[in-house]
């Protein structure tokens, strides 16, 4: 488990910041599934997106508005999943909540229909 002193997102080099308010970054996925995957994150370490305060949660809100703005602009992607991972059985690695916002583009995949359902192969098909 993360905890501060070893988080990576509590020790982010300046130069991977790409914008912020009060309560929470935005900042490039080092590991993009798609060009421009974005992450939204706490300025606060916490693991659960159910432990942020209302405003916190404005304020990542906000920035992921912001985020979505910045990639239309330079990626035009076509769509975008949206997603996080809470807790080690949904797949959560880093124990300090961010966001994914991943932008999609016409025919990335074959057959996207599904999308977030695919985090369990055998129930995404539901068409």
């Amino acid at each position: 488990m993360t905890t501060p002193s070893n988080c990576p997102f509590c020790h982010l080099p300046a130069e991977r910041i790409a914008g912020s308010n009060e309560f929470g970054l935005i900042v490039r996925d080092a590991y993009p599934v798609s060009p421009g995957h974005t992450l939204i994150i706490p300025k606060r370490h916490i693991g659960s997106f159910f432990e942020l305060t209302t405003e916190e949660r404005n304020a990542l809100m906000a920035l992921l508005d912001q985020a979505r703005t910045e990639l239309q602009s330079s990626y035009q992607p076509q769509g975008y999943n949206i997603g996080i991972n809470d807790g080690a059985a949904a797949g959560q690695t880093v124990q300090h909540l961010h966001i994914h916002l991943i932008p999609r583009y016409q025919d990335d995949l074959p057959d996207p229909r599904g999308g977030v359902r695919w985090v369990i192969p055998e129930k995404a098909r539901y068409w």
